[in-house]
């Protein structure tokens, strides 16, 4: 028995080989060959060499539309599955935006609005992932169980879904393009759309920003990303939005798990000193994501919406503003296992640190996001929560000769020295 089994892992591994073999040359896939490669990726017997190689041929090859609903679906199939009843919301940024940690405001604000939206989330391919930053408050580690009997309780939950397998073979590509710190268009769709859909999702907002220094640099690249996933909700009976929109900057001020989850605390708790621009931008997603779902809710709802609220981004700032987000996001916390008294003036960064200060007065022109991201990975984020960078001053703005223009933050010497010397190669700021 062992011995054929044995030869049938040995004809599986094979077929997902030449499947490789056939996508590296340009050819397109069938749904046995994707299924193949997606299940021997699933169940690790590729091995780390050949994974690479899969991952940039769909980064240098590219995939067709049909190609994409494919390894969507295999990758789906090859894992674990949730259920729920009814409008199940979901939100999701393609990344690339240093600090830009919305979901820890969107998630309670529609979850307190009664939606259901239990939250997966990825690791860090770049600097951090809203699973890493989360696992600052609480764990991200849970039983397909427990998850379920949290967001039957309290609408959400806010989980890493590679524990228990959950579209299992993106997480083992994630782990070998983080070397490279790249993502394929398409990879990006196929890696958040399978997620999704694994999870039960009904109804996705996704945050597409674009930029000079982002992941998609061009707004062509952005509305064909746009199209692709319109395509694969169309193909799963997904309602969905995609929001474009240039970004310039980072989000909010911290860079690196602790500073970044301090950052959407202070936005929860309405602290005098939040950053307002991640804010806005939480807003605008639970805004869009709630009228997404209203569309689909009773008349009687739509009604009581529009007449309490105006529209939904009034809905979801209300919300915000009475406190019902902050609640819900403590009732999230503790349900996962974390301290629910926690605030944002308790989570203290690295005590090993450097401030950068202005040698003359000046305005900053432009943030560079990807040395930025570089310098947060020097510092030890984000395996290294309390690791990472906090700007004094963003673009714009106006520095004086000795003010602080950016603190650099880590949990021991080697990566604050690693950080100042990545800083000097690969500068953060244009004035």
């Amino acid at each position: 028995m062992d011995d054929k089994k044995t030869f049938q892992e040995r004809i599986d591994q094979q077929d997902a080989l030449n499947a490789i073999r056939k996508k590296l040359v340009g050819k397109t896939l069938n749904y046995k060959e994707i299924y193949s490669i997606m299940d021997q990726i699933a169940k690790q017997r590729l091995g780390k060499v050949l994974t690479t190689y899969f991952a940039a041929s769909g980064y240098s090859q590219g995939f067709t539309n049909q190609e994409l609903y494919y390894l969507t679906k295999a990758m789906i199939e090859t894992g674990e599955k949730l259920h729920f009843k009814g409008i199940v919301a979901d939100k999701h940024s393609i990344g690339g935006v240093p600090g830009n940690r919305t979901t820890l405001i969107v998630v309670p604000i529609v979850a307190s609005a009664g939606f259901l939206i239990p939250k997966s989330s990825s690791r860090a391919i770049t600097t951090s992932g809203t699973a890493d930053d989360m696992e600052v408050l609480a764990p991200v580690i849970l039983s397909k169980e427990k998850i379920l009997k949290i967001v039957k309780k309290i609408n959400a939950c806010i989980v890493w879904g590679g524990n228990f397998n959950i579209a299992p073979a993106d997480d083992v590509i994630i782990n070998v393009e983080k070397e490279l710190m790249f993502e394929s268009f398409d990879k990006i769709i196929i890696s958040i759309m399978s997620k999704k859909i694994a999870f039960g999702s009904t109804h996705v907002v996704i945050d597409v920003p674009y930029g000079n220094t982002l992941k998609v640099t061009k707004i062509k690249d952005a509305e064909i990303l746009k199209n692709k996933f319109e395509y694969i909700a169309k193909k799963f009976n997904i309602k969905i939005r995609v929001l474009v929109r240039r970004t310039d900057q980072p989000v909010g001020r911290g860079i690196g798990p602790i500073l970044e989850t301090r950052d959407a605390l202070k936005v929860l708790e309405q602290t005098p000193d939040r950053p307002y621009d991640l804010e806005v931008r939480s807003i605008t997603l639970a805004g869009n994501l709630l009228e997404l779902c209203l569309k689909d809710s009773s008349k009687k709802l739509q009604e009581y919406v529009k007449n309490t609220y105006g529209n939904c981004a009034g809905w979801a700032t209300k919300i915000l503003q009475e406190g019902l987000a902050l609640k819900k996001m403590k009732e999230i916390i503790f349900e996962q296992g974390g301290n629910q008294n926690i605030e944002s003036s308790k989570l203290i960064p690295g005590k090993f640190t450097y401030r950068i200060k202005a040698e003359k007065d000046c305005i900053i022109r432009n943030i560079n996001s990807k040395n930025l991201t570089l310098l947060s990975k020097a510092l030890g984020a984000p395996l290294q929560k309390k690791s990472g960078i906090f700007l004094d001053r963003k673009e714009g703005e106006i520095i004086k000769k000795n003010e602080p223009i950016c603190t650099l933050y880590s949990e021991n010497v080697y990566n604050l020295k690693q950080g100042k010397e990545t800083m000097r190669q690969y500068p953060i700021f244009n004035f």
